[in-house]
């Protein structure tokens, strides 16, 4: 039997290694995707459509775990940016990506949400958990998998019609 070598990606690996994924996976499905530089605040990849009359900019969070559950911090509660999707990535070994498209604003609400009964319940010795400005998205169910039909492009009045998120999950034996 032949022995696989995997190896721990560092936290600054698998964040460039979630953005050449969805912007792979955006080119793959006949969309123009560009990475912007690592210092472009809150967009990784432009994307447009081909012939580049609708355009979007995408951030991409990135996760290494077992499931679709990814960390993020408290500005994904806010649901602010108007021209801005994310993307969520899973990669297993040896497998394909597979991805979980899934509204902003869903996203949004289930983040502040969950935070907020998380707050409310009480740690494993019974203490009150100390507040974060960490957040957690979970897709347990597989709701959004392959969701590219929730993919929005701006409209004639300048508006995104829909908003996703993605994020890469790379899955550890």
């Amino acid at each position: 039997m032949k022995e696989e070598i995997r190896l721990k990606l560092s936290g600054i690996q698998v964040g460039i290694t979630g953005e050449y994924l969805v912007a792979a996976e955006l080119s793959r499905r006949g969309y123009v995707a560009t990475l912007t530089l690592r210092n472009t605040r809150g967009i990784d990849i432009l994307a447009s459509n081909s012939d580049a009359t609708k355009s979007v900019g995408i951030q991409v969070k990135t996760a290494q775990g077992l499931k679709p559950d990814w960390m993020m911090n408290k500005k994904a509660e806010a649901d602010l940016a108007e021209n801005l999707v994310y993307v969520f990535v899973c990669l297993a070994p040896q497998n394909s990506a597979t991805f979980y498209v899934v509204p902003r604003g869903v996203v949004s609400k289930y983040v502040r949400e969950s935070h907020a009964e998380w707050l409310r319940t009480p740690g494993r010795r019974g203490q009150a958990h100390k507040d974060t400005d960490m957040r957690r998205y979970k897709d347990p169910e597989h709701t959004y998998r392959d969701r590219w039909d929730l993919l929005g492009w701006i409209d004639e009045s300048g508006n995104l019609d829909r908003l996703i998120l993605a994020a890469v999950c790379f899955y550890e034996v």
